[in-house]
């Protein structure tokens, strides 16, 4: 590179670093900085830069943006920033540092060959020991692409870790562990039928983020909630250096929307990777610690932890609310996303000092936002110090993670009495949660494993969690996970407990996909995954979290039973409806042709007939039997229609799930239910004598 650049003073808007016709801008934002060093480095592993850039305070501030546009030079520069300011933790919260390169909160694309998280927090700042910004040309052709608008009740999420997704050995696609590695892989996600990848954290995050006894046993921050740049995506999932980390993510969105496939971030506005009192500075510290974190009122050197992790950002500052939403909006307008989860999301509903607000500016911003009027925003509707949201997440168009969903079916499915009611309300939309504040089924999130916690398999395998690997004495992740193991603990030659097990798990597939509301399934979960009873896997970049291929076939009935309730649903409108049942939409029974026992603290049987949205959609009709005896259930006519199974958990592929076009009209009244089983029967024209 010719050096040295010349400089001009620049902009302050926007901030980051952006490409002009005459050079690069770059603008940075602290408002309490004395002063601002820009350094310039060729490539990325450089290991001294080729000019450093002292901003001068009358030329290149404005304002609280620290600016300055470097002539000619070309994209493809690596960059960091150093600032000065005061350093008065206790008094302001000012951690201000001219020795300590940071990566500018606002780069579109980041490295971090040198980083080193343990010796930045142990010995300080050394030369080279930081993550770098990569500055980018917008040079990428969409070909006509534009995020997706599809209804919400006809969406059917599937959970998944760009990583884990196919790095394992099995996954046979050329770029293990990448966006590219997801490409290979959209034939089997069409092929599954799911409308949306809902990713696990892509922002650039700190894989390195871990207690130093995890990091000690070669352990990793896998699932990826500790973010460090949000404009980025993740370097450790792209193939190339950083020029082209934003084309191999704009290539992933681009393939998946051409097969009809949504793709939706998790993203962590909560905290950051910086940490709490210890914790390095990174970023936000440096620039605006005193504005991006909720400070102790007294000692400003306390960070405020509502999430866990150390720090909460201060979201409704409207300084911060402005960069999230602006985040956001980049993700939709730039990057073409469909939408958001958000990570802890009550957090971002609390004010500088961790009160809750009524109507927080930073969640209402985002749910009026323009940019954001078609995408879908989902909340994990609580936080890690006991707020929770769900089914009053403050705003109205705001999807939630529905945990009383979750807890509901797990109980009722494992075989807990009484519960009859509750999981009605479950199908039915969640009425008690949603309908009196003008919300709808919509707005429910209907999940019965995330990657928070057991896997599907584990669910039925597993009476406790068996997280010794985590290397933290078993301490970590839920005590309580509503689960049952069948009868024996983890693995097992037991055929009997086998059995059970697989009919246990299309139990809760079965209630979540004939549930009004929106489905959610996690990856691996049609494969039947283990994690071996680990219920934390958040730190295992490895096997024991990663998808095994060749369960597609070991398992392929199972993987084919979860393609047949997804079709199922898809062909049924009635059970994708934006409002809730009416008494002329759904009819409860027992297991006699009355309604069920509601108020019996013994129930565990329960049916519906779910009729069509129109006269030529079929009915169906489900007896629930969560009890080990098998039970008899009556079966209800429906006016001009015979009932087929298409639905028995109790039987063995493919008898489990039958097509349509292998429809034979049900014989009889009554229908014998074994036990811990389900049966699904839906209407067919046909032989009305036949019809039970």
């Amino acid at each position: 590179m010719s050096i040295p650049y010349s400089i001009r003073p620049g902009r302050r808007y926007p901030p980051g670093a952006t490409v002009a016709d005459d050079g690069i801008n770059f603008s940075i934002y602290s408002r309490h900085a004395t002063g601002a060093i820009l350094l310039l480095y060729e490539g990325p592993h450089s290991r001294a830069p080729f000019q450093v850039i002292e901003l001068d305070p009358e030329e290149n501030h404005s304002f609280f943006s620290w600016h300055v546009l470097v002539v000619d030079l070309p994209p493809g520069t690596r960059y960091t920033w150093r600032m000065r300011g005061p350093y008065d933790p206790a008094g302001h919260g000012w951690l201000f540092d001219d020795a300590v390169e940071m990566v500018d909160p606002w780069a579109r694309a980041v490295e971090t060959h040198d980083w080193h998280r343990l010796r930045r927090c142990a010995d300080g700042p050394r030369p080279h020991d930081s993550i770098r910004g990569v500055v980018l040309a917008e040079d990428y052709d969409w070909e006509g692409d534009e995020p997706m608008r599809m209804p919400s009740q006809d969406m059917i999420i599937y959970e998944m870790h760009v990583g884990g997704f196919t790095r394992h050995p099995s996954s046979g696609v050329a770029e293990p562990g990448t966006f590219a590695g997801v490409i290979e892989k959209i034939p089997y996600l069409q092929a599954l039928g799911i409308t949306h990848v809902e990713l696990m954290p892509v922002m650039a995050f700190d894989e390195q983020d871990v207690p130093e006894g995890v990091a000690a046993a070669g352990l990793q921050n896998y699932w990826g909630y500790s973010t460090h740049s949000f404009f980025a995506p993740h370097p450790g999932f792209c193939s190339g250096a950083g020029d082209s980390h934003r084309r191999e993510f704009r290539d992933m969105v681009k393939e998946l929307h051409r097969a009809g496939i949504g793709v939706l971030l998790d993203v962590v506005f909560n905290h950051t990777a910086e940490g709490g009192e210890g914790g390095p500075t990174i970023n936000f510290k440096g620039v605006g610690n005193e504005t991006f974190y909720m400070l102790d009122a007294v000692n400003r050197s306390g960070y405020l932890n509502f999430t866990g992790c150390g720090n909460t950002v201060n979201a409704n500052h409207p300084f911060v609310a402005r960069f999230i939403i602006d985040c956001l909006e980049y993700w939709v307008r730039e990057m073409h996303v469909d939408g958001f989860r958000f990570d802890l999301a009550s957090a971002l509903a609390r004010d500088e000092y961790g009160v809750p607000m009524r109507h927080p500016p930073v969640l209402w911003g985002i749910e009026l936002s323009d940019v954001l009027a078609g995408s879908k925003i989902i909340a994990e509707a609580w936080d890690a110090a006991g707020l929770y949201h769900v089914g009053s997440f403050p705003g109205y168009r705001w999807m939630e993670w529905n945990g009383r969903f979750r807890d509901s079916i797990r109980r009722f499915v494992r075989g807990d009495p009484g519960l009859v009611d509750e999981v009605a309300t479950r199908v039915a939309g969640s009425s008690d949660l949603y309908q009196a504040n003008l919300r709808h089924p919509i707005n429910s999130i209907n999940f019965v494993t995330c990657h928070d916690g057991f896997t599907l398999a584990d669910l039925v395998a597993y009476n406790e969690k068996h997280n010794a690997a985590n290397h933290e004495d078993n301490r970590d992740g839920c005590n309580d996970n509503l689960s049952w193991n069948c009868g024996i603990e983890g693995e097992t030659d037991d055929a009997a407990v086998l059995g059970l097990r697989r009919r246990q798990a299309k139990n809760l597939l079965t209630m979540l996909f004939l549930s009004q509301g929106i489905p959610m399934l996690t990856a691996g979960d049609e494969l039947l995954r283990s994690a071996g009873g680990n219920n934390n896997t958040w730190c295992q970049d490895n096997a024991l979290s990663w998808i095994d291929w060749s369960l597609a076939e070991r398992n392929a009935g199972m993987l084919r039973f979860v393609r047949g309730l997804i079709a199922l649903r898809k062909r049924h409108p009635s059970l994708r409806r934006r409002q809730f049942l009416s008494d002329d939409d759904i009819r409860w029974y027992g297991v006699g042709a009355t309604p069920p026992e509601w108020d019996n603290p013994q129930a565990t049987e329960v049916a519906f007939t779910l009729l069509g949205r129109t006269s030529d959609e079929p009915p169906l009709h489900a007896m629930i039997n969560v009890a080990a005896a098998a039970a008899t259930f009556a079966v209800p006519p429906c006016e001009g229609w015979s009932w087929a199974q298409v639905v028995d958990t109790g039987a063995s592929s493919p008898a489990d799930l039958v097509e349509r076009d292998r429809f034979r009209p049900l014989a009889g009244k009554r229908y014998r239910v074994g036990g811990h089983a389900m049966i699904v029967l839906e209407g067919m024209r046909g032989d009305a004598g036949a019809s039970a």
